[in-house]
């Protein structure tokens, strides 16, 4: 039977298409989840897509952690769902207190885009099982508030936990605490990273294939789950 993977759309939402376009490269059927019902249609994992939502006011992901869709949303998750929120979605994660910290501006306060290098630092979540530990990929980055941030603790945690998922390389682009692009929670099933894994899925857009590794991870976890 085929993988049904959730993908939300929020008012604001940019790169849900292409998120669904990832889920059906890697061989799954894509499902649209829209954000005011709370129904998430019988899906085996859900993505959080990057953009806008609700026009980012309050703070990016503030007002989306209360859309209808994000209640049950949560509590698969707690459950063991596999979720992965991309850009806005990593946001909408850490505020619906799926994931520690928070998402700021950029340090340098201007907008980036760019196609950014990283690590994979753990190869055991759910969506990077088809990736290596240490190994390096290329995926896009476009981000105004992309910097990582929490309190010492949290960050010791994260790092004695094994649960930062990817780091920057090079030059830090966003100013994120210890070049943290990517976190996990404590079960390894909700993944969150700023760079997009969806816009690096096809040889003909580019600028790798590095990304497709997310969403053939997932399908592999729930086969052998």
């Amino acid at each position: 039977m085929t993988a049904r993977i959730g993908v939300v759309t929020f008012p604001g939402s940019l790169d849900d298409i292409d998120a669904r376009r990832a889920v059906r490269l890697a061989g799954a059927e894509p499902v649209e989840l829209w954000h005011r019902d709370k129904d998430l249609h019988q899906v085996d994992a859900v993505v959080l897509p990057g953009g806008f939502s609700y026009g980012d006011y309050l703070r990016c992901g503030a007002i989306a952690r209360f859309s209808p869709v994000m209640e049950t949303l949560v509590e698969q998750a707690r459950a063991g769902m596999p979720v992965l929120g991309i850009c806005n979605g990593f946001q909408v994660l850490c505020e619906s207190h799926l994931l520690p910290g928070a998402l700021t501006r950029n340090d340098h306060l201007h907008f980036i885009c760019r196609d950014q290098r990283l690590r994979v630092e753990n190869a055991d979540t759910a969506w990077t099982v088809d990736y290596a530990a240490g190994q390096e990929i290329t995926v896009p980055l476009k981000n105004g508030e992309g910097g990582y941030v929490a309190d010492e603790r949290t960050l010791d945690a994260l790092e004695a936990e094994g649960r930062v998922v990817f780091r920057y390389l090079g030059r830090n682009p966003n100013g994120s605490r210890r070049d943290i692009a990517g976190i996990t929670n404590e079960a390894g099933n909700v993944v969150g990273l700023m760079p997009h894994p969806e816009h690096a899925v096809e040889e003909l857009t580019g600028p790798t294939t590095d990304g497709l590794g997310f969403f053939t991870s997932v399908l592999k976890k729930l086969v052998n789950a």
